[in-house]
C-alpha cells in the first residue's frame, strides 16, 4: 500500500531550524521515498511500511540527539500532493 504523511516538527528549543533540517535530512536518506518540503511541513510518500519506518527512525534519532520535540502528522493512503499534482 502507498502512503503519504504530512509532517511538522516543533522542537522545544531555540535552535529549532537546525533540528528541523536534521530531521528532514534523515528522512531524505531513504531514497525509495518521495520527500517534498514547503514552508509549513514536509510530505513523505511511498510504501506504507517504509514511510512509517523512516519516520520512526528519524524521530527516534532526533529525540536522542536534540531532546524534547513535538511531531504532528497527517496520513492519507496513496500518493497525495499539496500542490495538486496527484
Amino acid at each position: 500500500m502507498q502512503l503519504t504523511a504530512e509532517l511538522s516538527l516543533y522542537p522545544l528549543s531555540e535552535d529549532y531550524i537546525t533540528i528541523v533540517l536534521a530531521f528532514i535530512d534523515r528522512l531524505e536518506q531513504c531514497e525509495e521515498l518521495t520527500i517534498r518540503r514547503n514552508a509549513m511541513s514536509t510530505q513523505i510518500s511511498g510504501d506504507a511500511t517504509q514511510v512509517m519506518q523512516a519516520i520512526q527512525a528519524a524521530l527516534t534519532k532526533s529525540f536522542e540527539e536534540f531532546g524534547k520535540q513535538v511531531l504532528t502528522a497527517k496520513f492519507i493512503p496513496g500518493e497525495f500532493s499539496l500542490d495538486g499534482a496527484e
